[in-house]
């Protein structure tokens, strides 16, 4: 799994289905990430374009086929899309703190549905978890939710840099590599 780059304007915004375009180091990152990532046969992507637009280049560079799947699209969260988090009440923060999986403050959609729809792409692609052949390029959202259904501990406080990757296989066994995009090149797990 791939989370996408940095997106322009994101920092400190809650942007779940805010659709932003990748930022000004998108390129670069992408660039990297094709030449470095491990061998694939399928790229599924979801539609949003800070994660499409990095799957068609990727797909391109390694001349492998593309899919969207909406399933693995990133969390709405309603009222909160597109506000600064620090802006977002903290009455309202805090209602989805006592309630993270069925709490839904910002009248959009729980975790809890964010659970059900990644579960159903994880049973569609049987093949991502122990034969990791297929790259989704997805959201942190969707990741940690893998995570959670794989009952991997401390799922939903995963931390994937933008344009790193992680393997599921290998993180149940506590050898998750995920890899930060500033700095250094991904390394093959």
């Amino acid at each position: 799994m791939l989370r996408h780059t940095r997106p322009v304007d994101s920092k400190g915004r809650c942007y779940g289905l805010t659709d932003l375009p990748p930022g000004p180091d998108f390129g670069a990152v992408a660039d990297m990430l094709a030449q470095s990532l491990p061998s694939v046969s399928l790229i599924v992507t979801s539609p949003l374009m800070r994660c499409r637009l990095l799957a068609q280049r990727l797909a391109e560079a390694r001349d492998v086929p593309m899919r969207i799947d909406e399933r693995i699209i990133e969390m709405d969260f309603g009222t909160w899309e597109g506000r600064l988090w620090a802006e977002i009440p903290r009455d309202e923060i805090e209602a989805w703190a006592q309630d993270f999986l069925e709490g839904r403050p910002h009248g959009g959609e729980t975790v809890a549905m964010l659970e059900t729809r990644v579960r159903a792409a994880l049973d569609d692609a049987p093949g991502l978890v122990e034969d990791p052949d297929v790259l989704w390029v997805t959201h942190a959202g969707v990741v940690r939710a893998a995570h959670a259904i794989l009952d991997h501990g401390h799922a939903w406080d995963t931390e994937l840099d933008f344009g790193a990757w992680t393997d599921l296989g290998n993180h149940s066994t506590g050898t998750c590599r995920a890899c930060a995009s500033q700095g250094s090149a991904p390394q093959q797990p």
